[in-house]
This record gives C-alpha cells, sequence and structure tokens, in this order.
C-alpha cells in the first residue's frame, strides 16, 4: 500500500501566494470595473441632452437662467457652477493661511507639547458630520453677518466660512506631514549659516515643502467643491449669479440634492442635473491631475 506524500510547507506557500494573488487581482478588478462603470453612467447620462438637441453645451456652461420647468424650459448652469467656485477659492484662501500656521506651530516652533494640543482639535473636526458644521453655520456665522454686513447673512461668505473650517484638517495633516519629512540636515545648514529660526522657516522651509503643501491646498479644495449639505444650509440657494459676497448664491452639489428627487428620471431637467454631476467629477479629475503634478515636483 502506497502512503501519499504530506505536502510541503513550501507548497504550501506557494499556494498560499497564489490564492492571495487572485484575490488582490480579483479586488483591484472590481474596483476599475466600479470605477469605469461610474464614469460610463454619469457621462451618458450628462451628455444625454446635448445628443438629443434638447440644450447646446455653450447655453448649458453659458446660460445664466436656471428655470427648467416654465413654458420655454432653461439649463443654464453658470449660477451654480459660479457659485461653487466662489466658495471653493474663498475657502482655500481662509483656510490656507490658519492651516500652514497650525503645522508650522506643531512641527517647527514647539513640536512637543503644540502637536499633542493641536492634533486632537484637528481629528475632531474632521469627524464632525457636515450636517453639523451647516447647523453652527446657520445659528453663529448667519446671524453675525447679518448683524455686521449688509444682506441676510446667507450667502457665499456664509458657505465659505463654514467650508474653510472643514478643510482645515485636510490642509493642515498634509503640511504638517510634508514639514515632518523636511531632512533635517537643510535646517542644520541654515542654522550654521547663522539664519534665524524664522528665516530659516521663511527661506528654505517653506520654499522645499511647497509643493507638498499646495497638494494638501489642492485637496482641501476637492473636499470644499464637492461639499453639498453644509453649504446648502447656509448660502441661501438662489439660481442667480451672486453680485456680493453677502448675497445668495446656490452650488452644483446644492442643486442637484435639492432637485435631483423631484424629477423624472430620463426627463430634460434630469438629464441636465446629471450633466452637473458630470462637471463635478470632471473636476475631481482636474483636482486628482494637479495632485499628481505637485507630487513630482515634490523631490525633497
Amino acid at each position: 500500500m502506497r502512503v501519499k506524500p504530506k505536502k510541503t510547507r513550501i507548497e504550501k506557500h506557494h499556494i498560499e501566494d497564489f490564492l492571495g494573488r487572485i484575490y488582490m487581482s480579483f479586488c483591484v478588478l472590481l474596483l476599475i470595473v466600479i470605477i469605469v462603470s461610474m464614469v460610463y453612467f454619469v457621462a451618458s447620462k450628462g451628455i444625454a441632452n446635448f445628443i438629443s438637441g434638447e440644450m447646446k453645451v455653450s447655453d448649458f456652461l453659458f446660460g445664466s437662467k436656471w428655470a427648467p420647468e416654465a413654458d420655454t424650459p432653461s439649463y443654464g448652469a453658470l449660477p451654480f457652477i459660479t457659485g461653487s467656485f466662489l466658495v471653493t477659492l474663498l475657502a482655500a484662501l481662509i483656510a490656507s493661511p490658519l492651516s500652514i500656521c497650525a503645522a508650522l506651530f506643531m512641527t517647527e516652533i514647539v513640536p512637543g507639547w503644540g502637536k499633542k494640543l493641536l492634533q486632537p482639535v484637528i481629528e475632531l473636526l474632521s469627524g464632525i458630520p457636515s450636517v453639523v458644521y451647516g447647523f453652527v453655520g446657520l445659528s453663529v456665522i448667519v446671524p453675525f453677518l447679518r448683524n455686521t454686513f449688509p444682506g441676510q447673512g446667507i450667502g457665499v461668505a456664509a458657505g465659505a466660512l463654514v467650508l474653510s473650517v472643514m478643510i482645515l484638517p485636510t490642509i493642515t495633516s498634509v503640511a504638517a506631514d510634508a514639514l515632518a519629512s523636511l531632512p533635517q540636515n537643510l535646517k542644520e545648514s541654515s542654522f550654521a549659516l547663522g539664519a534665524t529660526r524664522w528665516q530659516t522657516i521663511s527661506r528654505v522651509i517653506l520654499p522645499t515643502t511647497l509643493p507638498a503643501i499646495m497638494t494638501g491646498v489642492v485637496l482641501g479644495m476637492a473636499r470644499a467643491f464637492g461639499e453639498a449639505l453644509a453649504v446648502q444650509m447656509v448660502i441661501g440657494n438662489a439660481p442667480f449669479v451672486p453680485r456680493s459676497l453677502f448675497e445668495s448664491a446656490s452650488t452644483l452639489t446644492s442643486v442637484i440634492t435639492l432637485s435631483m428627487g423631484n424629477t423624472t428620471m430620463g426627463s430634460p431637467q434630469n438629464n441636465a442635473l446629471w450633466s452637473m454631476a458630470l462637471v463635478l467629477m470632471l473636476m475631481t479629475f482636474i483636482f486628482v491631475l494637479l495632485v499628481r503634478m505637485l507630487e513630482r515636483r515634490n523631490k525633497i
């Protein structure tokens, strides 16, 4: 009677390695299929009105009138595109200096207790739900703007202030990691030449880590551009191009969330909303491309 040889440990390792490769390949393939399917679905819905002739690309991108239920429907998305870019850029302008200063405080000024103090606060800010930010903005920021500046308080300025707080953790975390990864010999060489701490920060540290810091700014802008609920609560949701920071406006995400449930799938208005979603997706691709370009420059 012949005895079957037992599998050696090496053969088991080969089997485990083979199964692991199959599992990882399946996961990667599944992710690719999901991403391609999402892009195809949004793109096919987004260009439906253009293919059918319901609206022109120029009228959609540059038209300032949004009246989908009028006798002669208009699907101008310029007010929403303008509102999205305005609140995103203003939020980045407000949050970037604060985030960079916070990162410098944690890594260069007082790296000991400064990081222990600010790190939990930043992590707490990143974990707060969007609806809480919106409710705080509606309860605190909007009354403050109403009592201080002309207008009702709701508008572009309120949305930008809320978004600036929301993107603070993203920019701060990326900037802090970039500053912490800076080679120590660069700073020591600057000090050896007689530079002060502030001269080293302004002329050595910040210029060297600028591409990585800008990566955090772009990531924060991507987060702000796609935010819906918090902005929707404080911006006013008016389908007009704002003429000042204290006028009501609307964003792409706001009009999509407010109108998508009230439209019929396949209708021109529904397809126009999908066209806005396509614009959002294209902007996301642009932000990712900018991040990749900045990462190539980030060679310390």
